[in-house]
């Protein structure tokens, strides 16, 4: 099944399978968008509740299933909810599981490189084939430095306690352990969620 579906998304990208992973995470990315769009109103009302959600808080610390009840009302009469804002990460968790079932088939990937490193191969299985100093390597290397950029710029967006700021670089710790297939679709898809923040937060929703 893995072969047939590698099979036909080469065959949409000419062949080339890194082409592929970057067709596939944009059409991923742009089938999400309604729940992106969602995410980023829930966004925009939490800002506009926030002094109501801390007078609740306060009101009811004694009393958290009386919290619950009257956070859940008040994000329901704004018809949204508290989980609005992790749907996309959550809908994106099986398509990234996707990529690693092709990236790690023994078959899938044979043979498919990214300007010369196996998008098949995690970094250390590069490093030990290739060596450190390396064309392989260097191309690992990029992604990784690209997907560091990325969340560093996105963890400057967030407004928060310090662990949330951290959470943006961890496609840059799952990088580190994926093979580059992975690795290249989550620097598709975090660059994509940067851009596409940046352009809601300047549009009416």
């Amino acid at each position: 099944m893995i072969d047939s579906l590698v099979s036909f998304i080469l065959g949409l990208a000419g062949g080339n399978a890194a082409l592929a992973i970057v067709l596939f995470t944009l059409a991923v990315r742009v089938a999400l968008l309604p729940l992106s769009i969602k995410q980023a109103r829930g966004a925009r009302v939490r800002e506009k509740l926030a002094p109501k959600l801390k007078a609740l808080q306060e009101r009811h610390a004694k009393n958290p299933e009386r919290l619950g009840k009257e956070l859940n009302a008040l994000y329901a009469a704004e018809g949204t909810s508290p989980f609005a804002g992790i749907l996309p990460s959550l809908a994106q968790l099986p398509f990234v599981w996707l990529i690693y079932r092709v990236a790690t088939h023994p078959t899938a990937l044979a043979g498919h490189t990214l300007f010369g490193a196996p998008l098949g191969q995690q970094v250390a299985g590069v490093v030990a084939n290739f060596g450190l100093i390396s064309m392989p390597v260097l191309v690992f290397a990029i992604v990784l430095v690209l997907l560091v950029l990325v969340a560093w710029h996105s963890s400057r967006k967030i407004e928060g306690p310090a662990w949330m700021k951290l959470m943006p670089f961890g496609s840059v710790v799952a990088a580190l352990f994926m093979p580059l297939a992975t690795g290249l679709y989550l620097v598709v898809s975090t660059a994509w969620t940067a851009g596409e923040r940046q352009v809601l937060a300047s549009r009416p929703l």
